[in-house]
């Protein structure tokens, strides 16, 4: 609820409107990235030669990558200025970029989609602080609601341009075009942005972002490992093992030494505890959706690139469609009522994909698709503002950076596990067909999603809103 003694909000004045296009050109950026590559893949493994089924790594690379990168970003921009590290971050993400596109082999694509993630991790987060240090706090919501708009457009053009351009040109053009946007970025960052530097930087927690990283990349990379039939499965069991290690040493880090990054009296607010382990749970199903989604389509139902893209398109109108309702929802049945009926509902779209079929009417699977996008927003905008919303202002910054970084890592998490999923159900323990192993997939991630309503219970009812 807002407060009677909040700033009256203002309209942009004309000499920050560039510097919030200039940061909407890298949410955008970030954005298209994110969503672009799914509906490409099959076409991206046919160049290659691999199977299209064993093509997440190049989601999950990207995805992993802004992960452990993201703790990073604060750190940089105060102790090198806002021009130096987003300048940087352009330059490295549309060089990232080019070498996508110029990649010859999976292994090299992979590669440049880590450089691409270590770019695009700065992008956002250094752009809203640019706004958050520049901008005057009576325009900081008008400057913030421009900018959101890059980011859903994004999504909303991302399958569909993705592909278009394979059936027009090839796969490799949905990297190159971030070479004219980059380039843009970077003209527009030299007039635009000052390099405002922080008088006095805390100590680099070095020890505490290596735990961190090592953390992230186990437990991904662990999971991943697994979808690889042929390996006895012994790194997949080190790389677990060593991310459960670096976490276990992180928390008694994060206990015992003053200028942790994430300090362990963030986790003593039980609020937020339940938030990030809802979101870290939930995200899997959701962020998988709009992978598993084109390659199901695609590979399954043997439709075109193109017509994959408009097909996602209506998940996207229905996130746009829960904004204006997500609130009005909260105020009248609580925090409570709505994730714990949400989640399971989410859970059992999830696994209602599995009644689609090639021959589903279109207009009937728009809303299907329409219905997930819905429900799917709604969960992410509530599991956060509950995350967030009674966080003292001392751990306001790093409690939202740690949520950030959690986020992306259920992503990559979601979609690493996905991909084991569906070759592990088609693997020598089952031999299911290939329609078959995407619908078990779909079964045990809404499983996943159902069950993540425990996580919710644990919200007081007296404290539902």
């Amino acid at each position: 609820m807002e407060s009677q003694n909040s700033p009256k909000y203002q309209a942009l004045e004309p000499k920050y409107r560039l510097l919030v296009l200039l940061v909407s050109i890298g949410f955008f950026m970030q954005a298209l990235d994110t969503t672009i590559v799914n509906t490409a893949l099959p076409a991206m493994a046919q160049h290659l030669r691999e199977d299209p089924l064993h093509m997440h790594g190049v989601v999950v690379a990207y995805v992993l990558s802004v992960a452990t990168c993201i703790p990073l970003s604060g750190w940089l921009a105060d102790r090198f200025g806002l021009r130096v590290v987003y300048l940087s971050a352009i330059i490295i993400f549309t060089l990232a970029s080019l070498g996508c596109g110029l990649s010859n082999s999976l292994e090299l694509l992979i590669f440049f989609r880590v450089l691409q993630g270590m770019g695009g991790a700065l992008l956002l987060p250094v752009g809203r602080l640019s706004l958050l240090r520049i901008i005057p706090r009576d325009q900081f919501l008008s400057a913030i609601n421009l900018m959101s708009l890059a980011g859903l457009v994004g999504p909303l053009i991302g399958p569909t341009l993705g592909g278009w351009l394979v059936e027009v040109a090839s796969w490799h053009w949905i990297f190159l075009l971030n070479i004219p946007m980059g380039i843009l970025g970077v003209l527009v960052t030299l007039k635009a942005l000052p390099n405002i530097v922080e008088a006095n930087v805390k100590r680099f927690d070095i020890s505490g972002v290596l735990m961190l990283i090592v953390a992230m990349v186990g437990l991904t990379l662990g999971i991943d490992s697994f979808s690889v039939e042929a390996s006895s499965h012994l790194i997949a069991y080190l790389l677990l093992a060593a991310g459960l290690i670096a976490s276990t040493l992180y928390a008694h880090h994060a206990y015992n030494q003053q200028h942790a990054l994430f300090r362990s009296d963030l986790f003593r607010h039980e609020f937020y505890v339940i938030g990030i382990l809802g979101n870290f749970f939930a995200r899997f199903a959701g962020n998988a959706i709009p992978f598993i989604l084109p390659l199901l389509l695609q590979v399954v139902f043997q439709f075109s690139p193109f017509e994959t893209g408009l097909m996602m398109i209506p998940l996207v109108l229905g996130s746009l469609f829960s904004k204006p309702i997500v609130r009005p929802l909260i105020q009248h049945f609580g925090y409570r009522n709505v994730l714990l009926i949400n989640t399971v509902a989410v859970g059992l779209c999830v696994m209602s994909f599995t009644l689609t079929t090639a021959t589903t009417p279109e207009w009937l699977r728009a809303l299907h698709f329409f219905l997930f996008g819905t429900l799917n927003s709604i969960q992410f905008v509530s599991m956060n503002t509950y995350t967030l919303k009674d966080l003292p202002s001392q751990h306001a910054s790093s409690g939202n950076s740690f949520l950030s970084m959690i986020m992306m890592l259920s992503m990559s998490i979601g979609i690493a596990l996905t991909g084991t999923l569906i070759n592990f159900y088609q693997g020598a323990t089952f031999h299911f067909s290939t329609a078959q192993a995407f619908d078990y997939t779909l079964i045990t991630l809404g499983i996943i999603n159902v069950i993540t309503m425990l996580v919710f219970w644990k919200i007081p009812k007296e404290n539902q809103s």
